[in-house]
C-alpha cells in the first residue's frame, strides 16, 4: 500500500478508474436521452482517465487548461479512439464527448485537490480516496434511483408502435403536447384508475388510524407498567416479521374464505394493521422508554389518574414519535400488493396496487403499466419527500431524551 502513497503513482490511478464510471455513466445517460447506441471503452478510459489524472497532477490540465482536456476527449471521441464508443450522428456524438470531457475535467481537479506530484502522507492519499469514493457513491445513488424511474416515465408516454419500433429509445417528441399524457388519460377514464386511488388512500387512512389505535397503547403498556411477561412481550415484537408473509398467505385466504371477509374491503382494513402493528409498537415503545418518568410522575401527584396522564402528558410529548410512525404506515399499506393481490377479485373494490398488476397482460399497452406504476409512485414520493424531516426527527428524537 506504500506504493500508492505517491502522487505519480494515485493520480492516475484514480484518474483511470473515474474515467471509468464516467464513461459508463455518460454512455447510458446519452443512450436513454438520444436513443442513440453509445457504449463505454474500458481499456481506452483507464488509458485517457490514467493520462488526464497525471496532467491534472502536473498542473497541466488545471484552470484554463482543462478545457484542453475536454477538447481531447471530445476529439478522440469523434475519431473513435475516445474513453466512449458513439455509434451516432455527428452532433449527439459531440455531445457526449463534450458531456464526459467537461465533467470529467472539472470533477478530477476536485478529486486529486491538491496532491503533491512526490510522497503523499497518509492524510492526503486518504483525502483524495474519500473524494473519489464520495464522487462514486452519489454516481450509483442517482442511478439506482433516478434510471428505474426516468425509463418508467420516459416509457408511459411513447405510444404502441413507438415501443415496439425501439423499446430502448427514450426520447420524446415534445411537440405531441398534451397527446404525451394519453396513457394517464385512458387509465383514469377506461380502467378506473381513479377509484383505485381513492380505495388505496381511505384504506391507507384506516390502516394508519387502527395501527396507533392498538399500538399507543400497547407500547406504553410494554414501555410503563410492569407485569408478569413484559421482557418477553418487549423482545418478541417483532417475530412475526421473521415468519415471510407467503407462508401466512394460504391460512390467511382460508380463514377470509371461510367468514366472507375475502374480495371485501373491510378485510382489507382489518389484515393490513396485522402487519403494521408490530413496527409501530416497536418505534413507540423505544420513544416512550426515553420520556422522562419524572414529567408522568408529577401528573399523577396533581391528581390525575393513568388514563389522563397518558393523554394530557404523553400523547402531546410524543406527537413527533406518532406523526413519523403514522407517516410509516401509510407507506407501508399504500405499497402492499400480497395481500391485496390475494383477497380482492372484484375490479370495483382493487387498491392500486392490484390494478397496476391487471394492467400486466399482453392485450393492454405496456405504457399503461408504466403510466400506472407512475400514478402509484408518485403521490407517496411526494408525502415522503415533503414529511422526510418530520419523519427523521420522530426516528431519532427518543435516542436523544433522557
Amino acid at each position: 500500500m506504500r506504493a500508492f502513497h505517491h502522487g505519480l503513482v494515485s493520480a492516475p490511478i484514480l484518474g483511470a478508474l473515474w474515467m471509468v464510471i464516467l464513461s459508463t455513466t455518460v454512455a447510458v445517460a446519452m443512450s436513454f436521452t438520444t436513443g442513440e447506441a453509445f457504449r463505454p471503452s474500458i481499456l481506452l478510459s483507464l488509458v485517457w482517465g490514467a493520462v488526464l489524472g497525471l496532467g491534472v497532477l502536473q498542473g497541466l490540465l488545471r484552470g484554463p487548461g482543462s478545457w484542453i482536456g475536454a477538447a481531447a476527449v471530445v476529439a478522440a471521441i469523434l475519431g473513435g479512439l475516445g474513453p466512449m464508443v458513439a455509434e451516432a450522428p455527428f452532433v449527439p456524438a459531440l455531445m457526449g464527448g463534450a458531456l464526459l470531457g467537461i465533467v470529467f475535467a472539472r470533477t478530477m481537479v476536485s478529486i486529486i485537490g491538491d496532491m503533491p506530484r512526490g510522497a503523499l502522507t497518509r492524510h492526503e492519499f486518504e483525502a483524495a480516496v474519500l473524494r473519489f469514493l464520495t464522487g462514486s457513491g452519489y454516481i450509483f445513488f442517482v442511478a439506482i434511483v433516478l434510471i428505474p424511474f426516468y425509463v418508467m416515465v420516459m416509457t408511459s408516454l411513447k405510444n404502441q408502435s413507438e415501443l415496439i419500433q425501439n423499446p430502448l429509445d427514450f426520447s420524446i417528441d415534445l411537440s405531441l403536447g398534451w397527446e404525451l399524457f394519453r396513457s394517464y388519460r385512458e387509465l383514469l377514464t377506461q380502467f378506473n384508475f381513479g377509484s383505485y386511488l381513492w380505495t388505496s388512500f381511505y384504506v391507507s387512512v384506516l390502516t394508519v388510524l387502527i395501527t396507533l389505535l392498538f399500538s399507543i397503547p400497547g407500547a406504553y403498556a410494554i414501555a410503563r407498567l410492569r407485569f408478569n411477561g413484559q421482557a418477553i412481550m418487549s423482545r418478541s415484537i417483532l417475530l412475526i416479521y421473521m415468519v415471510p408473509m407467503i407462508v401466512l398467505a394460504l391460512p390467511i385466504y382460508i380463514a377470509f374464505s371461510m367468514t366472507g371477509l375475502r374480495n371485501t374491503i373491510i378485510g382489507i382494513v382489518l389484515i393490513y394493521p396485522v402487519t403494521t402493528i408490530p413496527v409501530a409498537l416497536y418505534m413507540l415503545q423505544g420513544y416512550f422508554r426515553d420520556l422522562p418518568h419524572e414529567i408522568e410522575e408529577a401528573g399523577l401527584m396533581d391528581g390525575l389518574n393513568r388514563l389522563q396522564v397518558i393523554w394530557k402528558i404523553t400523547l402531546p410529548l410524543s406527537l413527533p414519535a406518532l406523526a413519523s410512525v403514522a407517516l410509516y404506515v401509510f407507506m407501508i399499506a399504500w405499497n402492499e400488493f400480497l395481500l391485496a393481490f390475494m383477497l380482492l377479485d372484484d375490479p370495483s373494490k382493487f387498491t392500486l396496487t392490484r390494478g397496476i398488476a391487471s394492467l400486466n397482460s399482453s392485450e393492454i399497452p405496456r405504457q399503461h403499466l408504466m403510466a400506472g406504476s407512475v400514478i402509484a409512485t408518485v403521490p407517496i414520493m411526494a408525502i415522503f419527500l415533503g414529511l422526510e424531516r418530520f419523519l427523521t426527527k420522530g426516528m431519532t428524537a427518543g435516542g436523544v431524551k433522557g
